[in-house]
């Protein structure tokens, strides 16, 4: 065995190892799958996308045999056979074409269509297709009846008659702005309202259905009837209608127009009933004798007007019971009035003097003492008096700031309500007997009544 240097292998004469080295070379000298591809390759490669494509192809034309030709196996006595129908082709129904109708004519009732293909909507096909929405003219609605009574009026007829009469007033205080509703009672601009709508009020506006606003003078107001009367520069202003509320009877249709909750909804008509007449109401400390109604009231509607079914005012609505009770806040359809009847006298008086003479008064101002503040200091139930008008009797006879009033004629009370309270049974002139607390000690003291307006 030797040494081939020309074919770095080792020789011992034996021709089949040659051989087999010499295949072994052919072997490496052919491309191995990481160097470059050979032609045979590539081609293999590009038969078998062009095989792809034709299959691809192939698919697609089935396809569209099968969905626009008409592609189907049918049964005959020979076999089965291969048929192909163009769709296409087909023809389709004809239609005559319809004209746009009319809007008169698109009222009337279609006896028959024609059967039309179902197609799926397109969006803004119809875009400026001249198609309108057409409303067809209805009949005016006819006035709702009211009341059975002869010469009633409807409610459209009420409401027409009398909202000219209303006014909107706004008043303007160191805390704020309320609203309240007011009652045109004159042409020449005299309005009513409550008392408790413009008390504390700095500025007050009237603002009257033609939109029109005027500030408004006090001429007067009353606070145990809770009546108020303004006056505006205005002419030719339409006044209410007054009625008789005497007459009145339990189940009498009434409405009432206001401002519930302010001056947004202003003008706002409600309907109901005389549910109660001659209602003795405690506000306060005072005792009024109201109508009662289910009409709805709400914040705003105080001083408007309770109206008849003749289109009549027969009330000045003035409390909502929820207002005054907060224990009662949930109920509804309790809502109050001053009668007409009972409101004139005042009105009257208030227009000539700008006041109601005749009240009575002590002559003092006081507070109800808090419990905590009576238990603290041991001091008794009573009104603790926290000024006293100069003037009075009740100066005059000694009272003075800090006593404590624990009773008038002998009979206890514990809130300046119970004081008023009995107070007003009397009239100005009467003489009352005031118990005083002072210091530990107990004195009566007798004092007349003064008027409440002039003090005197």
């Amino acid at each position: 065995m030797g040494y081939d240097q020309n074919n770095d292998y080792y020789s011992n004469g034996d021709q089949s190892w040659r051989d087999q080295t010499n295949v072994y070379q052919t072997q490496r000298e052919q491309p191995t799958s990481m160097g470059r591809r050979s032609p045979r390759r590539k081609s293999g490669w590009l038969k078998g996308i062009l095989a792809v494509l034709l299959v691809v192809a192939i698919s697609f034309g089935a396809f569209y045999l099968m969905r626009n030709v008409g592609v189907r196996l049918e049964r005959t006595e020979d076999g089965v056979t291969l048929s192909m129908t163009n769709r296409s082709k087909q023809a389709e129904p004809e239609q005559a074409e319809q004209p746009i109708p009319s809007p008169s004519a698109s009222a009337q009732t279609e006896t028959a269509a024609p059967q039309q293909t179902t197609q799926q909507p397109t969006q803004g096909a119809y875009v400026g297709s001249g198609t309108k929405l057409n409303i067809v003219s209805s009949q005016e609605s006819s006035d709702t009846t009211f009341s059975d009574e002869e010469d009633a009026l409807s409610l459209q007829d009420i409401y027409s008659t009398v909202i000219d009469s209303v006014v909107s007033i706004s008043s303007m205080t160191s805390s704020g702005t309320s609203s309240g509703t007011g009652i045109i009672m004159s042409p020449d601009g005299y309005v009513i309202t409550n008392h408790h709508v413009i008390t504390g009020a700095l500025v007050i506006s009237v603002l009257t259905n033609d939109n029109q606003e005027y500030e408004a003078a006090l001429v007067g107001s009353d606070e145990m009837s809770d009546l108020a009367v303004l006056k505006i520069d205005a002419r030719g202003l339409q006044a209410a209608e007054f009625g008789d509320s005497s007459k009145l009877r339990v189940g009498d249709s009434v409405v009432a127009i206001g401002d519930p909750l302010g001056v947004q909804l202003r003008g706002t008509m409600t309907n109901g009933i005389i549910s109660a007449i001659n209602r003795d109401l405690t506000v306060g400390d005072r005792t009024m004798t109201l109508i009662q109604t289910n009409a709805a009231l709400n914040n705003g509607n105080s001083g408007g007007p309770l109206i008849n079914c003749y289109g009549q005012v027969i009330g000045i609505n003035t409390v909502k019971m929820s207002s005054y009770y907060t224990a009662t806040a949930s109920v509804e359809g309790l809502g109050f009035a001053i009668p007409i009847s009972v409101a004139k006298p005042i009105i009257d008086e208030l227009i000539e003097n700008g006041y109601v003479a005749g009240r009575p008064a002590i002559g003092i101002s006081g507070d109800s003492l808090p419990s905590y503040y009576r238990t603290y200091y041991r001091l008794p139930d009573g009104v603790y008096v926290t000024s006293v008008n100069e003037g009075s009797d009740a100066k005059a006879k000694g009272i003075r700031e800090g006593d404590i009033v624990t009773a008038i004629n002998g009979e206890k009370i514990c809130s300046i309500d119970e004081l008023n309270t009995v107070k007003n049974q009397y009239a100005a002139g009467d003489e009352v007997t005031l118990t005083i607390y002072r210091s530990g000690t107990y004195y009566e003291v007798t004092v007349t009544l003064v008027d409440q307006a002039t003090g005197k």
